[in-house]
């Protein structure tokens, strides 16, 4: 009776509400978690930190493309008084200048060099004087190169440097993906929770309308002078238990929906109302399909992974430092000058280059070695993490296979137990009116039905948590029979 009726119960249960209550917005669970992924103060944090990544991976991989710059300089001048070591004597330099440079840069991901092209054209105006006379030039110069540096016996940074960011951002997608999962349980419990001192105040107001009834009778009675006064005395003390239950389970029930709607991002001054979906039928669960799915996709283990990888490039890293190493520098160019601009190329003059360097480290002290053994431990722990949370996968969906099996059992105990309550109630409840039955008696068979029907509710609450819980710990939805397929990004395809 009490299952069949709790949506009828649940609607009148909030008709006084709407004396007073401009707007009520009624919430599925479904509509929660809606309003949850959209407005959430974390989801929304998760997201920024999930497009940061993104960003940064996207500027990685835009820094590969050839870089074009051009730079201007309209006007340089300057005038100097310099010595000429070799002809002894002083002279006085004035030069006006203006220039463009055009510059191309083209990183290489294979090898982790750069191939650059670079022209400057200029104008120049120069007047050198001293003892023996005046000197000058007036007119174009433009100088174009091409040229390589390629580092050389040392490991690739720019190719680490992406595979890093890619790692980031993939972690960042597992993240905002866990998030979502994270969200879904919280919002859940916390909409159970709402809907839990929802129905807690329900049958407590059910309660005191009985009380209500009760106290009528006996107040008849005592009149009647059927019963001694000291029966009405303590009536009067039980209904007023019962009113201030009520509200006590009134006031829980508003806190919860208060704090409810601000983890939706709901204003407070809103009225809701939670409808659930209570009918339970029991799913059937394979302990050995939701274990092989859960170590096949939770994120968890991708996570550990990432981290045993980025372990890895610390090494490397770490390794390189104090490294012997080596540069290399090729360029090819052309110069020309005249005061002619379209002659600038007539005696134009081929220039080349080459540059090869080491480093060659020495002693450090021990500082690469130390830096390798905290390392190595670094990688080690990460290692160990990744054993570890396979067992805890294991362990948890074991443990909530068992917790499922138990729940189902309490909620069969809980039903009977209701159907008991009622019949209970209703057969002292007419001994009760008969002058068979105490008002103290009736006042525990009360409790009892109270208590039971409380207890039934909890226990389906429980019992769809712990189906939800086993949803996120396998990572597959039994109650669909189906892989749950994790949102790694919004903006993923």
């Amino acid at each position: 009776m009490f299952i069949k009726n709790l949506r009828l119960l649940l609607l009148l249960s909030f008709v006084p509400l709407s004396t007073y209550v401009n707007s009520q917005q009624v919430l599925s669970l479904q509509q929660a978690l809606e309003t949850a992924f959209t407005s959430s103060p974390r989801m929304k944090e998760v997201r920024l930190s999930l497009e940061q990544s993104e960003q940064n991976l996207k500027a990685s991989r835009a820094a590969l493309k050839s870089n074009f710059s051009l730079n201007f300089t309209p006007l340089e001048y300057s005038k100097t008084r310099e010595f000429n070591s070799q002809l002894s004597q002083w002279y006085t330099v004035e030069d006006y200048t203006s220039l463009g440079n055009l510059s191309i840069a083209q990183p290489i991901l294979l090898t982790d060099g750069q191939i650059s092209l670079n022209n400057t054209f200029s104008y120049v105006e120069n007047t050198s004087t001293s003892s023996m006379g005046t000197s000058g030039f007036d007119g174009f110069t433009n100088s174009l190169s091409l040229r390589l540096d390629q580092p050389l016996f040392t490991y690739n940074r720019t190719k680490q440097e992406l595979k890093s960011l890619e790692l980031a951002y993939e972690n960042a997608s597992l993240n905002y993906a866990l998030q979502l999962l994270s969200v879904e349980n919280t919002v859940t419990q916390a909409f159970y929770r709402v809907y839990q001192s929802q129905m807690q105040y329900h049958v407590a107001r059910e309660e005191y309308e009985n009380r209500i009834k009760s106290h009528e009778i006996i107040k008849n009675k005592v009149e009647g002078g059927l019963v001694a006064r000291e029966e009405l005395y303590q009536s009067e003390l039980d209904l007023l238990s019962s009113k201030s239950s009520m509200q006590n389970a009134e006031v829980t029930f508003e806190n919860n929906k208060d704090n409810f709607k601000q983890m939706l991002g709901i204003s407070l001054d809103d009225e809701i109302m939670v409808l659930a979906d209570i009918s339970v039928f029991p799913v059937d669960i394979d302990l050995k399909t939701a274990i092989d799915n859960g170590l096949k996709s939770r994120m968890e283990i991708r996570q550990r992974e990432i981290d045993i990888e980025e372990g890895q490039f610390a090494l490397i890293r770490t390794n390189a430092e104090n490294e012997f190493k080596g540069e290399l520098s090729v360029s090819l160019g052309l110069f020309g000058q005249n005061e002619d601009l379209s002659n600038v190329f007539q005696d134009q003059t081929n220039s080349q280059g080459i540059s090869f360097g080491l480093t060659v480290p020495l002693w450090d002290w021990g500082e690469k070695k130390a830096k390798l053994k905290a390392a190595k431990a670094s990688l080690e722990m990460s290692q160990n993490n990744y054993d570890d949370e396979i067992i805890d996968i294991r362990l948890n969906i074991r443990q909530v296979y068992r917790s499922l099996n138990n729940l189902l059992i309490q909620i069969e105990i809980s039903r009977k137990t209701v159907e008991n309550a009622e019949l209970t109630y209703e057969i002292n409840l007419e001994k009760y009116q008969n002058g068979d039955l105490t008002s103290m008696d009736l006042n525990l068979v009360q409790n009892q039905l109270t208590q039971s029907k409380n207890d039934l509710t909890n226990a389906i609450i429980d019992y769809k948590l712990e189906l939800l819980n086993m949803k996120i710990q396998s990572m597959y939805d039994f109650e669909k029979d189906e892989s749950v397929t994790p949102q790694l990004s919004p903006n993923k395809k």
